[in-house]
């Protein structure tokens, strides 16, 4: 295990992120998070060229989200101590390149693997975009790019929707699912050249080694977690996936244990304690865990649900998200604003918009499936993916607000970590639930969903009343 000694935390000396600089970090930003989802659309098709079985569609979903989760927090660290801009660098030509071997795979062996390594390689990516908007960002625009992040990082799920099934609509040159990862190839290189020229290089005033033991210790606590609940439904929970998740919590408290051990020998761990005790971190993370996910679960449903129950493409289950997508994007860019005049109230406020949008949803459910109207869903996709930006950009404001500039990276990858986790738990389990009660009709089945969701909305609405996320 390498450490160095701590020092006082300081703001680095270092030129600040232009407005340019910011989007381009966005841009970055939006191709991990955006290629956790855009492939979902694309598994028949997979597994009708490559011939693979359930077991391997489920490994191409699952293998990238676990790495991509599995390494966030490691890549904060890795940014801290060698530069920002540098490990971002890094991590989109490696994600350039692990998409290219994604769009090459000859079989689905391959995809698996190429998966799995595109997901190491995207795990370096978001840490660093938190990192650089944290520490090379004026504090009084920071929040306003925080809603930005917010924006991108939410819009990705609903967009890889929609794009999936526009690129495999179009189907140029008859790349057909190829080209959901080719168009990574523009966007990677164009991302990473801008970040040479328009991102400045920060890092932690006092830049310390890996901790090794906790970085291990963190990677089994969320294997522990997440290969149980991305493999237990498909088979049926079998003893050795309930086991490891009773184990979870002990890797937790071993984990938490061993980074109190180091901080007080004056070393830096991997999570510093200073950082995750601080009441607005805690308590952010403490709410986005259910709530996010509540949102994968019903981010996994909706689009089953729209083909399925509704009988539509592709394409057209993407176009009927559009309303959701534009509702967030809006959403996102009016939290600073609803933050300065509202305060702590506005991720109460968000979850009872996003909850009134579920309401209409479970509402307009028995007319959409009787009467083949899906526009009756629509008015409660767009007030669920307005309540869903202010919940979700307030929290990210507030924790990242909370972090020194000394573990910005740190700090974004455990908030990134706590995201992209939740939403795989959520799949998992409310995946189990759809699954489950599908032999109930497709509308009872979203029901049950829906109803997990409002239950969220209702929790976090009444818990954070008038309160801070602390």
């Amino acid at each position: 295990m390498s450490h160095q000694e701590t020092a006082p935390l300081g703001r680095a000396k270092h030129p600040m992120l232009s407005s340019l600089g910011l989007g381009v970090v966005l841009l970055a930003t939006l191709l991990p998070m955006m290629d956790s989802f855009i492939v979902n659309v694309a598994l028949p098709t997979i597994a009708g060229d490559l011939g693979a079985g359930n077991a391997d569609l489920e490994l191409v979903v699952a293998g990238y989200g676990i790495a991509f989760t599995l390494l966030l927090v490691l890549g904060g660290r890795l940014g801290d101590a060698f530069g920002r801009r540098r490990v971002l660098m890094f991590g989109l030509l490696g994600f350039v390149l692990t998409s290219a071997l994604c769009a090459l795979a000859p079989s689905a062996g391959w995809l698996v693997a190429a998966r799995i390594a595109q997901g190491v390689t995207a795990a370096l990516i978001p840490p660093q975009v938190l990192g650089t908007i944290q520490a090379a960002v004026a504090p009084e625009r920071r929040a306003r790019a925080m809603s930005r992040y917010a924006a991108v990082s939410g819009l990705a799920a609903i967009l890889g929707l929609l794009l999936g099934g526009v690129l495999l609509q179009v189907d140029l040159w008859g790349m057909s699912w190829r080209l959901l990862f080719l168009i990574n190839l523009p966007l990677g290189l164009a991302a990473a050249a801008l970040t040479w020229f328009l991102v400045p290089e920060s890092r932690s005033d006092y830049p310390v080694g890996v901790d090794l033991r906790g970085t291990a210790l963190l990677g089994a606590m969320v294997l522990l977690v997440l290969v149980p609940v991305n493999r237990g439904p498909l088979l049926g929970w079998p003893w050795w996936a309930i086991v490891p998740l009773l184990l979870a919590p002990v890797a937790a408290v071993v984990l938490w244990r061993t980074e109190k051990r180091v901080a007080g020998t004056g070393m830096v761990p991997l999570l510093p304690p200073a950082v995750l005790t601080e009441p607005r971190v805690r308590g952010g993370l403490l709410m986005l865990g259910p709530f996010l996910a509540a949102w994968g679960g019903f981010l996994f449903a909706l689009p089953l649900t729209l083909q399925h129950g509704f009988g539509l493409s592709p394409l057209s289950a993407g176009l009927a998200v559009v309303p959701m997508s534009l509702a967030f994007l809006i959403g996102s860019f009016t939290v600073p604003p609803l933050r300065a005049r509202f305060g702590a109230r506005v991720v109460p406020g968000g979850a009872l918009v996003q909850g009134l949008g579920v309401a209409w949803l479970l509402a307009a459910l028995p007319l959409g499936w009787l009467g083949g109207a899906v526009w009756t869903a629509l008015p409660g996709l767009a007030l669920i993916g307005f309540g869903q930006a202010l919940v979700v950009g307030a929290a990210n404001i507030s924790v990242l607000g909370a972090v020194p500039s000394a573990y910005a990276g740190v700090g974004g990858g455990v908030l990134v970590t706590t995201q992209q986790g939740s939403m795989a738990v959520g799949v998992a389990v409310f995946g189990t639930v759809f699954s489950v009660a599908l032999s109930h009709g497709h509308a009872t089945a979203f029901g049950f969903v829906l109803v997990a969701q409002l239950l969220t909305c209702a929790a976090v609405s009444y818990v954070f009343r008038g309160k801070a996320v602390s």
